[in-house]
């Protein structure tokens, strides 16, 4: 399982985000709640996820639902993981 501080790193990695980003919970919100994810931020953190896990995002995986929480996107990597050949 991949733990969430990994994902809390690529995070804090493509945001401008304080320190206390490594202190967030998998219930943690996500889109909404942080000015700084915006599309392009969203794109750069894709980016960064692809890269530290070795997987690839399909278009159909990448909603809004996939960045409600960090939970919830630590889920979808997990998947993505599991589904490579």
């Amino acid at each position: 399982m991949i733990a969430i501080e990994q994902v809390l790193e690529v995070l804090a990695e493509s945001l401008p985000l304080p320190e206390t980003t490594y202190e967030m919970g998998e219930q943690a919100p996500l889109l909404g709640t942080i000015p700084e994810l915006d599309s392009m931020a969203i794109t750069g953190i894709i980016a960064g996820l692809e890269k530290n896990f070795g997987v690839v995002f399909d278009e159909e995986d990448l909603d809004a639902k996939a960045f409600q929480t960090v939970g919830i996107l630590r889920d979808l990597i997990a998947s993505k993981m599991e589904s490579r050949p």
